[in-house]
């Protein structure tokens, strides 16, 4: 008894969905080898990333989707508002620069030199 079937009686649509199904798998792979590229050695578990090529190329769509879910450790989160020594700005300061961070530094204020003509024009209206 033999389950063979020749490549010519396989349906249409079957070969689009193999087709459909290569092309998800070989573009979850380089988005997670994109990433693994771009990743710093310390974020990644194994600290090297030779093992996550590894892992990625060989283990197939299941080695990326690993990758992607936990082969890389968090990003330590930075505060914008955080001064070099803590509690080293006063309260107001702080409220000022988150406010600067939040809605972006006020337009700077400056008095414009004035320009000759405008000073002459000034004098004969005087």
């Amino acid at each position: 008894m033999s389950s063979n079937v020749p490549l010519s009686e396989v349906p249409v649509w079957m070969w689009l969905l193999f087709g459909v199904l290569a092309v998800i798998q070989i573009s979850v792979e380089v988005y997670a080898l994109i990433k693994l590229l771009k990743t710093p050695d310390e974020r990644l578990v194994f600290g090297k990333k030779w093992p996550w090529v590894l892992i990625i190329l060989f283990v197939n769509l299941i080695g990326a989707i690993v990758f992607l879910a936990a082969g890389r450790k968090p990003a330590a989160a930075t505060d914008p508002l955080a001064s070099a020594a803590p509690g080293a700005q006063a309260a107001g300061d702080r409220a000022a620069r988150a406010a600067d961070v939040l809605y972006g530094a006020p337009p700077v204020e400056f008095d414009a030199p004035v320009a000759e003509s405008d000073a002459a024009e000034e004098d004969v209206a005087q």
